[in-house]
């Protein structure tokens, strides 16, 4: 499969489900008591100094979380739908269409990218590109968060995700990939699966140097 028809297929896959999907998980950071803790410690750490990037924001529930918690924050997101849901639900904030393999965004324009369980549908092979591009667009000692279902071999692992094809990593093998690209690992998070969820869930927050 090629890179367009992924990003097809996933955009195509997002448009059919954006207003369930928002109904779904508009409050899910309600359930979700230690992402909150690290998304407050992302906020803390990236602080005012820049603009902050929400990578596959879907409605932007989490773009939205992070501007109340004081970052200068917009939303981009493969799905059309999605993006019209999001600008609906927060006028006030900014959405904007687009791939995270070709941001619309200048070199070292940005302090922080949070990619919450959006990285999962890139193919393990093409996920170095991804990474490249984030490392394009933060400044030097800018900060990724990223939260992604969590596995335990050592090559990522597709599964029938409930939306489109998606892949589980291991933190170990997600933060090397990363690595190749500069970034370095500051922290990571992982749980254990809660009611309604299949598998283990873990984050990484990551430092470009």
């Amino acid at each position: 499969m090629t890179d367009q028809s992924t990003l097809h297929d996933t955009k195509a896959a997002y448009d059919a489900i954006a207003g369930l999907y928002a109904e779904m998980f508009s409050d899910i950071l309600d359930q979700l008591p230690l992402e909150r803790a690290l998304l407050r410690a992302f906020a803390d750490i990236v602080g005012e100094a820049g603009p902050v990037a929400d990578l596959g924001c879907g409605p932007g529930h989490l773009t939205a979380h992070l501007n109340e918690l004081g970052l200068d924050v917009f939303g981009v997101d493969l799905s059309p739908e999605m993006i019209a849901l999001a600008r609906q639900a927060h006028p006030g904030l900014r959405f904007d269409e687009g791939s995270m393999t070709a941001l619309d965004v200048e070199d070292a324009a940005l302090v922080g990218i949070l990619a919450f369980y959006s990285v999962i549908h890139t193919p393990p092979q093409r996920l170095s590109e991804v990474f490249d591009e984030f490392a394009r667009v933060l400044k030097p000692g800018g900060h990724v968060l990223l939260g992604f279902f969590a596995g335990d071999e050592a090559w990522p692992r597709e599964f029938d995700h409930k939306v489109t094809l998606a892949y589980r990593w291991l933190p170990d093998a997600l933060a090397a990939v990363a690595g190749q690209s500069g970034f370095a690992e500051v922290a990571r998070l992982r749980r254990e699966p809660i009611e309604g969820e299949r598998f283990q869930q873990a984050q990484l927050l990551l430092r470009k140097p």
